[in-house]
């Protein structure tokens, strides 16, 4: 695969909405652009947690321990849920108005099924793991502005929390909850 063709599988697998780019949305419209830009080291960290790791030895290790796939493929999507449930359980108005922390975008991202297409199937090359790695970061990062830009330009008039906050959390977690049935089905083996 050549660079081109990495940075268009990278940027395309990225752009899918999912659980990480669902809590990015929402924190943008709660916090506005600013406020969820400070988030975008925690979902970098939260893929090179997982990324790295499986991009040197995943493969082989995957190849060998196919338990272990199923068993990170059920953790995520119990992750995933866990977020759904709090995501429609929060009251309209949250005490301090944010439903997305640090460590949820962290910990949601590290377990994100979209890490493990890319380390262990899009990043892998002995020859240029570096520039491959240097792409996937400077991809995570400005899709991660995208998200958060499109989530802020839903807030009314660029300040407070816009009343599709509410909605907007309603429709995120109903979306991560057929994220979570979709990865516990691929976990089962169905």
């Amino acid at each position: 695969m050549s660079l081109t063709e990495l940075t268009l599988a990278v940027l395309a697998l990225l752009l899918t909405p999912g659980p990480t780019n669902s809590l990015v949305l929402l924190a943008g419209g709660e916090r506005g652009w600013p406020g969820a830009l400070r988030l975008v080291p925690a979902e970098l960290s939260g893929y090179l947690v997982t990324v790295l790791p499986l991009a040197v030895m995943g493969a082989t290790l995957f190849a060998d321990h196919d338990a272990l796939r199923t068993a990170v493929t059920l953790a995520a999507a119990l992750w995933v849920a866990v977020l759904a449930v709090k995501l429609w359980q929060m009251p309209e108005v949250a005490g301090d108005g944010m439903s997305v922390g640090g460590s949820a975008l962290f910990v949601t991202t590290a377990l994100n099924p979209k890490a493990l297409i890319f380390g262990l199937v899009l990043l892998p090359s002995p020859d240029r793991i570096a520039a491959n790695l240097a792409i996937f970061t400077t991809l995570v990062v400005a899709v991660a502005i995208f998200w958060a830009g499109l989530g802020a330009a839903l807030r009314k008039g660029g300040s407070g929390q816009p009343r599709a906050i509410p909605l907007l959390r309603r429709l995120a977690s109903v979306w991560l909850a057929a994220i979570s049935v979709v990865l516990i089905a691929r976990g089962m083996g169905a």
